[in-house]
């Protein structure tokens, strides 16, 4: 996999790997990744054929990060993403997203019709997460706790980053547990991840089920979700369907945790490949 290189947008500087020839796919990471979490997908997507686009999205990797906190709604990234296919000269791309990622992933595609297809990994869609009740707010406990500035920052890093070990890796300690903490510990990182919930998650509207009014997709939409994520029921991804006009393929991954690219990229990578040739 090639290095990644600084590209200067209107409103940010990002890190981006650009690699491959042929129909374009861009890969988008979630908290608190970068863009490598996708390697083994990129490597096989090139070899299959493909130019693959994979950010460090703002606040993550070796992007910028912004202080303001303003600086994380959701319609930024989406306007960072569409600013990156004019800068690479690319008019239009397969997207793929995991965690807020994934987000940034529907988003996209809902206000740009430059997304031929779309592949939601963990996080399904707005409106069906919205829907999924009490029961999914319960897993989504943490957006909350992330909204008092100074407390996470404080509590996460502690004792190794104990927490965090044992709450988002249970019994792991791999290359990507070590990637996540390096980025993290580096000054600032952590709040720029920890500004993507206070930028987009209204405690006021927190348990809210009523419906959004989000455009429906017509295009093929793929949805994968681990059945042992920590913060992701079934329901906000499988009853993404009723809020879609085009086709919709729910792969579940039996035992998955939240991390598919990377601790099963397999799965994912033939999930992809097969989505893309459909």
């Amino acid at each position: 996999m090639t290095s990644p290189t600084r590209v200067t947008l209107p409103d940010i500087t990002l890190s981006v790997i650009d690699e491959g020839a042929g129909p374009a796919v861009v890969l988008l990471h979630g908290f608190p990744d970068r863009a490598t979490l996708w390697r083994p997908q990129i490597e096989a997507l090139v070899a299959a054929g493909h130019r693959v686009i994979a950010p460090d999205l703002r606040g993550f990797g070796d992007s910028d990060r912004p202080d303001d906190v303003g600086a994380y709604r959701i319609h930024r990234s989406v306007a960072d993403v569409l600013a990156l296919l004019d800068e690479r000269g690319i008019e239009r791309a397969a997207v793929a997203g995991h965690d807020f990622g994934s987000v940034v992933g529907w988003a996209l595609a809902m206000r740009s019709d430059r997304v031929t297809r779309y592949a939601a990994l963990a996080v399904g869609h707005p409106e069906a997460f919205r829907a999924a009740g009490l029961a999914q707010r319960a897993l989504s406990w943490y957006m909350l706790w992330f909204q008092f500035p100074g407390v996470a920052e404080e509590a996460l890093p502690a004792d190794d980053w104990a927490l965090l070990r044992r709450w988002l890796h249970p019994g792991v300690d791999d290359d990507l547990v070590r990637t996540q903490i390096a980025d993290l510990a580096r000054p600032g990182a952590l709040t720029a991840g920890l500004n993507w919930y206070r930028a987009n998650i209204d405690p006021r509207t927190f348990a809210d089920e009523t419906p959004l009014g989000l455009p429906r997709l017509t295009i093929p939409v793929l949805g994968m979700l681990g059945t042992a994520d920590v913060a992701l029921g079934e329901a906000q991804m499988a009853d993404s369907a009723r809020y879609l006009d085009g086709p919709f393929t729910y792969v579940p991954v039996p035992g998955g945790d939240h991390w598919l690219p990377a601790r099963h990229p397999d799965t994912v990578t033939e999930a992809l490949l097969t989505h893309l040739r459909a």
